[in-house]
């Protein structure tokens, strides 16, 4: 009898043994919500995030709401039933999601904003996230270089201005940081917002829309550009900059003796570098989702392991209830003399995606 229970013991400990990787791997679920599929970068982001999480020992649990809100709600309650152990939320509106947070927090889940800040709901843990003032300076810097280099002659130059979706928190830090920039300019007469058209509430596009977008600069070149030239134009994202592209194209410009605009951009999306090197759009501003996946990663090993998460802001990001620590990456402007470096050296495009 003894000999059969040592064996049973021996056999327990055995497949004790050949089963612990499994678990050791199984660390917990994460709910990811992200906006849309509708934006590459979106699409980038969830990749980035499912393959880390699930090398890191994760399951992960990965939903776009195609920017309908209450499927964006629904989805978050789905995971919250489910039983995930943390929430990764890009929001589609960040002022919605109040209820669903609290019951979140009512079953213990943790919550970090991604890339995108969660407002008015004390129920947001943390923030991954870039610089966004800082996106809007490289943005207008970028803009100005290019107004030199183009049109180095013009005593003044006529640019108009865009702005991202009033209901993602980071538009006013886009736009604010590149006010911070160009207002200067515009004060001293040096840039000419020839509509008038300035602040948020004149110049945001909803849902952060490219037909929305072509659509107003249709618009503005038809009020204001008949009888002169416009010299450059603010875009806060690559997905508005290709609509403006085609509405500028659209009356001539960058054929003849019309000067294509100087057009800025954001997220280094594949269409805008090729715009880029075909000398269309002339800048975007890179954010790496790989480096933003890792951090997000660590922000949830801390948290499910009973740790802190490392954290460089704890100022900045007040979403109307509590300031919400943050960690901030560096967005990195690209143009066509260093988009090789920056985009296809660092792995995250083939040469021939943007060709």
């Amino acid at each position: 009898m003894r000999k059969l229970v040592s064996a049973m013991a021996a056999l327990a400990l055995t497949a004790g043994l050949a089963t612990a990787p499994s678990f050791a791997q199984d660390k917990g679920s994460i709910g990811i919500a992200m906006p849309t599929k509708s934006s590459a970068r979106w699409i980038s982001d969830g990749e980035s995030m499912v393959k880390q999480f699930q090398e890191a020992g994760y399951d992960a649990d990965l939903q776009y709401a195609e920017d309908d809100i209450p499927n964006q709600l629904a989805q978050i309650e789905n995971m919250i039933t489910k039983g995930v152990d943390v929430l990764v939320i890009a929001a589609i509106d960040g002022t919605t999601l109040s209820n669903a947070l609290e019951n979140a927090a009512a079953s213990g889940i943790k919550v970090i904003a991604y890339d995108r800040l969660i407002r008015d709901s004390e129920n947001v843990d943390y923030y991954a996230t870039f610089d966004n003032f800082k996106v809007g300076v490289q943005q207008a810097t970028s803009l100005v270089n290019g107004l030199k280099e183009r049109f180095p002659d013009e005593e003044s130059w006529n640019v108009e201005l865009f702005g991202g979706s009033p209901d993602d928190n980071n538009a006013y830090f886009f736009y604010d940081g590149a006010m911070s920039v160009l207002q200067p300019m515009i004060d001293e007469g040096k840039i000419n917002v020839v509509s008038g058209q300035t602040g948020m509430d004149k110049v945001g596009t909803l849902r952060w829309d490219g037909a929305v977008a072509q659509a107003r600069m249709d618009n503005l070149l038809s009020a204001n550009y008949t009888d002169k030239q416009i010299h450059g134009v603010l875009s806060p994202y690559d997905g508005l900059s290709i609509g403006i592209l085609s509405s500028l194209k659209g009356v001539g410009y960058g054929s003849g003796d019309m000067k294509m605009p100087i057009v800025s951009g954001q997220d280094a999306e594949v269409p805008s570098v090729k715009s880029i090197l075909a000398d269309e759009q002339y800048s975007t501003v890179f954010k790496d989702t790989r480096e933003l996946a890792r951090v997000t990663v660590g922000m949830v090993d801390a948290l499910l392991g009973g740790g802190e998460p490392e954290i460089n802001d704890t100022e900045t990001y007040d979403n109307g209830v509590k300031v919400v620590p943050s960690y901030l990456l560096e967005p990195v402007s690209v143009d066509k003399s260093n988009y090789k470096e920056i985009l296809i050296d660092s792995g995250y495009y083939t040469e021939d995606q943007i060709k």
